[in-house]
């Protein structure tokens, strides 16, 4: 059955109208100016709105024209805008611009067969520039909208530029210009790349919802004074996630605790807005070796105490633990090591596994442990895509896998399962061949609680939708009381 689109995207537009304008649309209304939206729309690719927004303030405070937008160097264009994602390349195609634009009069051409002869721009980028600068029918195919028509079965699609051809064709003209910034809200706040919230959903009982996965109703509860939050995140690289916007993403988290793996720095290394975020108060835990492993706390309530390590230097001299004490509470967080490429590590990873439940059963004698981190093994054949062919592989062995199982059976509470025990969600996805686009992943990053606490968890969730890293985000909420 053919939905009917003009009721599909009023229905969107009454739901989305007040909630935020995407930044480029935003530039246009305030500046008519196609310059500042040309600009704006190469800044915003993979990068949220508030950054691009800041970003585009700064470098038009500068350069609000193609004359002087020239008379920068493509090192102060970097400077200047970032962190948006990519902010190299950016400031390359920015410093190209001028020459560039001089074969058009130095005026922005207002076709897309001419807009993607400039640098930076594809398809996607001057289709948006048409529509929003121009006010020209164009249809703009951003990720959100490619996935979202071919969720309502309006057209049948796998790439965005087939969703562009088809939608040519059949979409009315009246809705060419709109259908982007409708979709990208839509997208970004209900139907959501993943577990979308069709339960709240003005569509849903009309949606043919093709291959959605709704997200389970949230679980409500009331909040006590006592009930606290904490992140733990492998990010791979915290000089690497600077770049892509930590520093905002970790205020936006506002929770008591944020808890870092695999930092990869030594704290010389980093920056002071990296060492002093607002709110918080930072611990480091570095590996002796550069570039290597390591662990971090940002803390909003300063703990009693912390303490750096297990007690036992050859794994200690990798920075893999840090625990922060509190009142009522130990949180301690961890970075499992990684059985490594043919196993050669797997003995020194079941001897630091053992050495750790010793720590935290020590710590549990005196209050409540909760523990977290990634521990680098997929428990059980529904925590990763492919087990069959996995059970040789670093994180899914049968010894790693039992060590697990002893460590559960030992009292020890996987807080996600608690909840949820479907297949399916995953915390870690390679870098290689679009995994986390196909949702090709793993769990492997966990929170956990000793047995006595099992009670104070109220609810554990995957963030599966923050980016920055091949892991997510996980989030406890826990009642310290």
């Amino acid at each position: 059955m053919t939905i009917n689109i003009g009721l599909f995207l009023t229905t969107v537009a009454h739901e989305v109208k007040n909630r935020p304008v995407p930044v480029v649309d935003l530039i246009a209304i305030q500046t008519e100016d196609p310059f500042k939206v040309l600009v704006a729309t190469i800044l915003s690719a993979r990068t949220k709105d508030e950054t691009t927004a800041l970003a585009a303030s700064r470098l038009f405070k500068r350069a609000n024209d193609i004359e002087s937008l020239s008379a920068l160097s493509q090192g102060e264009i970097q400077k200047l805008i970032y962190p948006v994602g990519f902010f190299r390349n950016k400031a390359g195609y920015l410093a190209k611009l001028p020459e560039a634009l001089s074969h058009f009069n130095n005026i922005i051409p207002d076709t897309v067969e001419e807009l993607i002869k400039l640098p930076g721009v594809g398809r996607k980028t001057a289709n948006l520039v048409v529509s929003v600068a121009f006010q020209k029918p164009a249809i703009c195919v951003d990720t959100h909208v490619h996935r979202i028509v071919n969720i309502w079965k309006y057209i049948d699609t796998d790439t965005p530029l087939k969703t562009e051809m088809a939608l040519r064709e059949i979409l009315p003209t009246n809705h060419w210009l709109e259908i982007n910034s409708l979709l990208v809200a839509f997208g970004q706040s209900i139907c959501k790349p993943v577990s979308p919230h069709c339960d709240v959903c003005p569509l849903e009982q009309q949606c043919p919802q093709l291959g959605v996965k709704p997200r389970k109703e949230p679980r409500s509860y009331k909040k006590n004074q006592t009930d606290l939050t904490f992140i733990s995140w492998n990010v791979n690289g915290i000089r690497a996630l600077e770049k892509k916007g930590f520093i905002t993403l970790a205020q936006e988290f506002d929770v008591d605790i944020i808890a870092l793996q695999e930092t990869k720095a030594q704290p010389e290394q980093l920056s002071e807005q990296l060492l002093n975020i607002s709110g918080y108060k930072a611990f480091w835990n570095s590996a002796e070796k550069k570039g290597y492993s390591g662990v971090a706390l940002y803390c909003k309530k300063r703990p009693e105490r912390v303490l750096y390590g297990i007690g036992i230097d050859e794994f200690d001299n990798e920075g893999r633990v840090i625990t922060a004490e509190y009142s009522n509470y130990f949180l301690v967080n961890v970075y499992f090591p990684n059985s490594g490429s043919e196993l050669k590590r797997l003995d020194y990873k079941l001897r630091f596994n053992a050495a750790l439940k010793e720590f935290t059963d020590s710590l549990s004698e005196k209050k409540s442990v909760i523990l977290c981190g990634d521990y680098n093994v997929a428990h059980t054949e529904i925590d990763l895509k492919n087990p069959k062919t996995n059970t040789k592989n670093a994180g899914f062995t049968p010894k790693e896998r039992a060590w697990m199982d002893s460590f559960l059976d030992a009292g020890y509470i996987d807080t996600f399962r608690k909840f949820n025990q479907d297949p399916g969600h995953y915390t870690w996805w390679s870098y290689r061949f679009s995994a986390r686009a196909k949702d090709i992943g793993w769990r492997i990053d966990y929170f956990c609680v000793d047995a006595k606490s099992t009670e104070k968890v109220i609810d554990s969730v995957i963030l599966k939708e923050v980016m920055g890293s091949d892991h997510c985000p996980v989030k406890l909420t826990f009642n310290a009381k």
